[in-house]
C-alpha cells in the first residue's frame, strides 16, 4: 500500500479522514464535558500547555530552521491571532450545542477563500463567489436571526471561525517558506504565549480532574491532525473534503445522547449546505488546477 500513489488509496484517505472527524468530535464534547466549569481562556491555556508534550520532539528542527525575522513576526502573529479563535471556540463550545459549534467551523474555509482573493491574490471568479454566497446563507440557516435566539456563543463562534480562517491563511503562507513540523511547532508555542494573559486575569485553582479531561482534548486534538494528515497522503482534499460532513451527524448524536440536545434540522441543513459549499470550491481548484487554498474544514480546528 505505501507504494501506491495518492489518487490510488482513496479508500484509505476517505477512513482516515472518518477517523479523523470522530476524534474532533471527541474534543468537542470533552470541552462541553466541562462546560462552564472554569473559564474558557483558562481551559483553552490549559489545553495549549499541556499539549506542548507533543512539541518537544519538533524543538531541534525548529531551533536548525533558522528563521527570517519576517517569519518569526508572522509566526508570532498567526499565535497571538490562533489564540484569540481558540478561546472564544472553548467559550462558544460551552455555552450552545456542539451541532451547532460544529455546523458554524465549517465556515472558516469560505473565511480563507475570501481572505485568499483579498491577500493573497488568488482570483475570486463568478462561480466562486456564488459558492461563498451559498455559504453565507446556510450560515443565516443555522442562526435564523429572528426566529431563534442567537446567543453570545452562536456570535463567539463566528468570529472564531474568521480568526480560525485568517490563521490558515498565514500558515499557508507559512508552510510554503518552512516545514510542516516547525509550522504546527511554533503554533503551539505561540498560541499558550497568547493565552497565557487572558488565562491569568480570570484564573481559578483547577482541580485533577479538570486537567486530566484537558489533557484528553489535546491528546484527541493532536491525534486528530496526526491522522487528517494521513487522509491527505492517501487521497486529494477533493475525495476527504465531503467526508468531513459526518463530523456534524456525530455531533448531532453525541449532543442528543450525551447532553440531551434537542436535534435541530436546520443545523443539519444549514451544516450541509456550507459543506456542500466547501466542497465545490474545492473540486474547483483541483478541476482548474490551481495552487489549493481551501483547507478541509477540520484543519482549522484547536
Amino acid at each position: 500500500m505505501s507504494d501506491l500513489s495518492p489518487a490510488q488509496r482513496p479508500v484509505l484517505g476517505v477512513i482516515w479522514m472518518v477517523v479523523t472527524g470522530m476524534l474532533f468530535v471527541g474534543v468537542t464534547a470533552l470541552v462541553k464535558y466541562l462546560g462552564t466549569e472554569i473559564p474558557s481562556p483558562q481551559a483553552a491555556f490549559i489545553r495549549y500547555a499541556l499539549g506542548l508534550v507533543f512539541v518537544i520532539p519538533m524543538i531541534r528542527p525548529m531551533l536548525r530552521a533558522q528563521l527570517t525575522r519576517r517569519q518569526l513576526g508572522l509566526f508570532t502573529l498567526r499565535g497571538l491571532a490562533h489564540s484569540v479563535g481558540v478561546a472564544l471556540w472553548f467559550f462558544a463550545m460551552a455555552r450552545i450545542p456542539i451541532a451547532d459549534v460544529t455546523a458554524m467551523n465549517y465556515l472558516a474555509p469560505i473565511y480563507v477563500t475570501i481572505g485568499a482573493a483579498l491577500f493573497l491574490g488568488e482570483r475570486l471568479a463568478l462561480r466562486r463567489i456564488v459558492a461563498v454566497l451559498v455559504a453565507l446563507l446556510g450560515a443565516l440557516i443555522i442562526l435564523r436571526p429572528g426566529f431563534r435566539e442567537v446567543g453570545p456563543g452562536h456570535l463567539a463562534m463566528l468570529f472564531a471561525a474568521v480568526v480560525f480562517g485568517a490563521s490558515y491563511l498565514l500558515a499557508k503562507v507559512l508552510t510554503d517558506e518552512t516545514s510542516a513540523i516547525v509550522v504546527v511547532g511554533m503554533m503551539s508555542f505561540w498560541v499558550t504565549i497568547g493565552l497565557a494573559p487572558m488565562a491569568a486575569v480570570v484564573w481559578v485553582t483547577p482541580d485533577w480532574h479538570t486537567i486530566m479531561v484537558l489533557f484528553g482534548v489535546a491528546v484527541l486534538a493532536t491525534a486528530g491532525h496526526y491522522t487528517m494528515t494521513l487522509a491527505f497522503r492517501c487521497a486529494p482534499l477533493t475525495v476527504t473534503q465531503p467526508v468531513t460532513f459526518l463530523q456534524l451527524v456525530w455531533a448531532v448524536a453525541v449532543g442528543a445522547l450525551f447532553f440531551g440536545e434537542a436535534v435541530d434540522p436546520w443545523v443539519v441543513f444549514g451544516g450541509l449546505v456550507i459543506m456542500a459549499s466547501v466542497s465545490f470550491i474545492t473540486w474547483r481548484e483541483a478541476v482548474l488546477k490551481r495552487r489549493g487554498v481551501t483547507p478541509a474544514a477540520p484543519a482549522t480546528k484547536v
